[in-house]
């Protein structure tokens, strides 16, 4: 039986949902005072660098991402927003002259399958040696980083719950229909089906019994979600305990419950990365991947990180306890993810999703 993940990454100081995209699409522009590019003899008309991302937090990426790599360089940057499906298809249909996509692994292995991304020239983002290893080559040494690495585990209301949450298995026992789920389309979809074969006793990924046991949980399950704003809402109402959840958006569920617990499990919370990639066909490919080795930098990894936007990946980013609250952060931390082999959740999704409709539901 093929492994479905590896447990407890060992790293040498080094290493969500989205999924968390925009639901709608849209085209924004940021400008700025161009200059010119140190190694420019002229100033001249910008060119332009076409990014695809999902529309969250714009106001900080316009000022602290875009901003300076377009006074740097001398180039416009336009942005197209949307969800990962939305802007995938765009890529697939050649609807948009896209030259950087930001993706989360699932969606971007699904693009590599396709032959949509470029591969990358990593001499060329030096900035690349200075990121977690589970971060550098997610999805393979010719394609892009993850740019960021949240995680994927359980918050939960104690004064809700029968005990404290410590595992993944107390999901089948510390909740009492009042318990939410991803929806097996959903990002986390997949990890739930992982987590299902692991509470189990499976040291290596076994589906039929991961469906057993998602199928006896599904009486306590009140709804599976797709939104986490779904979840959010529910949480605060009262209507749910809890159940898996990324990291990012404990801060939404304190601010309603502030006795919330956000819980990694002890046999692993599940890496959620978001990746950044060239697209096949870019006239810009030496430009974009510029803008990667900027996406990585500590400078744009440690505002991200204090802002609360993105969990950084760059190992020289140094934060405060205090800055470090709600973000996935550190070497300890990153160390002991689980990670999914999403070549091998890619080729199993369908099925899944079938097996899950049908014998489960939702």
């Amino acid at each position: 039986m093929k492994k479905i993940m590896t447990t407890g990454l060992a790293l040498a100081l080094t290493s969500m949902l989205a999924a968390c995209g925009a639901n709608n699409t849209a085209t924004n522009n940021t400008s700025t005072n161009n200059a010119a590019a140190p190694e420019a003899t002229s100033a001249g008309e910008p060119s332009e660098l076409v990014i695809s991302t999902w529309g969250f937090s714009e106001d900080f990426f316009k000022e602290s991402v875009y901003a300076p790599f377009e006074k740097e360089h001398n180039v416009k940057i336009v942005v197209e927003i949307g969800n990962n499906a939305e802007r995938l298809n765009k890529i697939r249909q050649g609807s948009s002259d896209v030259d950087v996509v930001y993706l989360s692994d699932y969606y971007a292995q699904q693009a590599i399958n396709e032959g949509l991304f470029e591969t990358i020239d990593s001499s060329k983002i030096p900035n690349i040696q200075n990121i977690y290893d589970i971060a550098k080559a997610p999805l393979g040494a010719e394609y892009g980083p993850a740019y960021t690495i949240g995680r994927l585990g359980i918050a939960y209301n104690p004064a809700l719950t029968q005990g404290d949450v410590t595992t993944w298995s107390d999901l089948w026992t510390k909740f009492d229909k009042n318990l939410a789920m991803p929806a097996i389309t959903a990002t986390a979809g997949p990890m739930v089906v992982d987590a299902a074969s692991l509470a189990a006793g499976n040291a290596d990924f076994n589906e039929d019994t991961a469906f057993t046991k998602l199928k006896e949980l599904d009486k306590n399950v009140v709804k599976y979600y797709s939104q986490t704003s779904e979840y959010v809402n529910m949480f605060g109402q009262e209507e749910i305990a809890g159940g898996p959840i990324m990291e990012m958006y404990f801060k939404d569920l304190q601010a309603a419950v502030p006795d919330a617990k956000f819980v990694a499990p002890s046999d692993g919370a599940y890496a959620v990365m978001n990746t950044v990639n060239v697209v096949k066909g870019s006239d810009n490919k030496e430009l974009a991947e510029e803008f990667i080795n900027w996406q990585l930098s500590e400078e744009v990894q440690t505002a991200s990180a204090k802002a609360k936007v993105d969990s950084p990946v760059n190992t020289k980013v140094v934060l405060t306890a205090e800055e470090a609250a709600g973000v996935t952060y550190g070497t300890d931390v990153i160390s002991k993810l689980r990670k999914l082999d999403m070549s091998f959740v890619n080729e199993h999704i369908t099925e899944w999703t079938d097996r899950f409709n049908r014998e489960i539901g939702g």
